[in-house]
């Protein structure tokens, strides 16, 4: 069926009337101005000064400029109909040196950001860590310091004092599994480091972090909706076989359960993958009744699904991603398969949760090569992949799973991490150069579903 008959079949009003459509974006990936006003480096600014470690050797110095340009932002999101508006808050404006003085100047930017867009009729939902650690913490350890639950709690503290009289949703960090996994344990992300005596204090530090700010949200915000956000994909073994199985089995704890059940009170999920008993020996007495908190929602970020075989040479898990590329499946520029029905399957996986009753999808996305023809890109295949997405979210919802909610990731082309400016993800086209914003037909499109 093609896209055009396909639209018909739904619509906004589909999903009902509580349901929040959004956008999502974030500090590090938009907003340059990286020294600006008083602001410190972070492990980003650190890490993409390192040769070979970002594509291209790019940096996100001035990025979308969103810093200077979050008017002329916002008021797209605006334009193209977009309710709510998610953004991080960067943790080295509001506190340079990480703990101790506020910086002022970082305090009155987000509360020129969040004033407009209250404004302008757009709800601001903030995500108060993506990812944008200050160096000056990493160089005491980062998250493989047991501080960094007091450095990360106080931080909340300082946001929800701030901001907390106009923002009443908040995500305390997003995809905990992803910054733990990619920066402390393969080092392909900031700061770098690798090894399980990196990622296993990390994990804990961060969970009893996620934890710690959401009481603190709690306390301090009585009426606030506190969630926090998850990287999730679906999984499936590559074969039957009993080995085949059991290393998917494996990978799944790993990609989408190692947060999500301590933080629900459940514990580490050791009893399936045996190298996380070595957890033990960085939790201390009276952690495990700190490490839970009852969320207002959970959001899931899904893009993809992964195919997983036995691999008897991956240390501590002996389970390997089959490519996606090996498979003769379609994929998007990020070499992810385009699998739309993952959506659908980490909702239902992440509803079977008992304490998980109001899931938002805080992101989900694609990019694809944009082909700018005047004023005009045409990116069909981003329509197709937000349409067929949608699609999958519905189905869930009409068959009584509690998802509420969808944002697209992201507003405007924006610096992809270690993959730099190279993958395009945006509703909105950025020339770097240049700074000029193009809405991409997904843009309108988007705009005219959400009339």
């Amino acid at each position: 069926m093609d896209t055009h008959t396909t639209a018909q079949l739904f619509t906004k009003h589909s999903f009902g009337p509580g349901f929040s459509w959004g956008v999502s974006t974030a500090a590090f990936q938009t907003e340059g101005a990286c020294l600006a006003d008083g602001k410190s480096a972070s492990i980003w600014d650190e890490f993409t000064g390192r040769k070979g470690k970002v594509h291209g050797n790019q940096n996100a110095q001035t990025a979308c400029d969103f810093y200077h340009r979050y008017k002329q932002d916002i008021d797209v999101i605006k334009q193209l109909n977009i309710p709510n508006f998610r953004f991080s808050i960067a943790w080295t404006r509001i506190l340079p040196d990480g703990t101790g003085k506020v910086n002022q100047a970082g305090i009155d930017y987000y509360n020129k950001v969040i004033d407009y867009c209250i404004e302008q009729g757009i709800e601001p939902w903030l995500t108060v860590y993506h990812w944008d650690l200050p160096l000056c913490l990493e160089l005491k350890g980062g998250w493989t310091n047991r501080e960094s639950i007091e450095w990360f709690t106080n931080f909340v503290s300082v946001c929800a004092k701030a901001f907390g009289n106009r923002v009443k949703h908040w995500m305390v960090m997003n995809e905990p599994a992803v910054f733990t996994g990619a920066g402390y344990f393969l080092g392909l992300h900031a700061p770098g480091r690798t090894g399980l005596k990196n990622f296993l204090p990390a994990v804990h530090h961060v969970t009893m972090s996620i934890a710690s700010g959401a009481n603190t949200l709690r306390t301090l915000l009585p009426q606030a909706i506190i969630g926090n956000t998850f990287s999730c994909s679906h999984i499936e073994p590559l074969t039957t076989k009993p080995r085949d199985v059991a290393a998917a089995s494996r990978a799944d704890v790993l990609i989408n359960r190692l947060y999500i059940e301590p933080l629900l009170g459940m514990g580490y999920p050791i009893a399936d993958l045996p190298v996380l008993q070595r957890i033990e020996k960085y939790i201390k007495d009276g952690d495990e009744q700190k490490l839970s908190f009852d969320f207002d929602f959970i959001g899931i970020q899904n893009y993809t699904r992964e195919v997983v075989k036995y691999s008897m040479f991956t240390p501590y898990i002996q389970a390997k991603l089959v490519e996606a590329k090996t498979r003769n499946v379609p994929l998007t520029e990020m070499g992810w398969e385009i699998y739309p029905q993952a959506i659908y399957e980490m909702v239902k996986k992440f509803s079977a949760y008992q304490k998980v009753n109001n899931i938002i999808i805080t992101e989900n996305g694609s990019a694809f090569k944009d082909t700018v023809t005047g004023d005009t890109i045409e990116d069909v295949l981003r329509i197709q992949y937000l349409h067929d997405n949608l699609q999958q979210v519905l189905k869930a919802k009409q068959e009584g799973y509690p998802v509420n909610g969808y944002f697209v990731w992201t507003l405007t082309d924006n610096f992809e991490w270690a993959e730099g400016y190279r993958p395009r993800f945006g509703l909105v086209h950025i020339n770097f150069d240049t700074q000029e914003r193009i809405i991409k037909n997904s843009g309108y499109w988007y705009r005219d579903f959400l009339k």
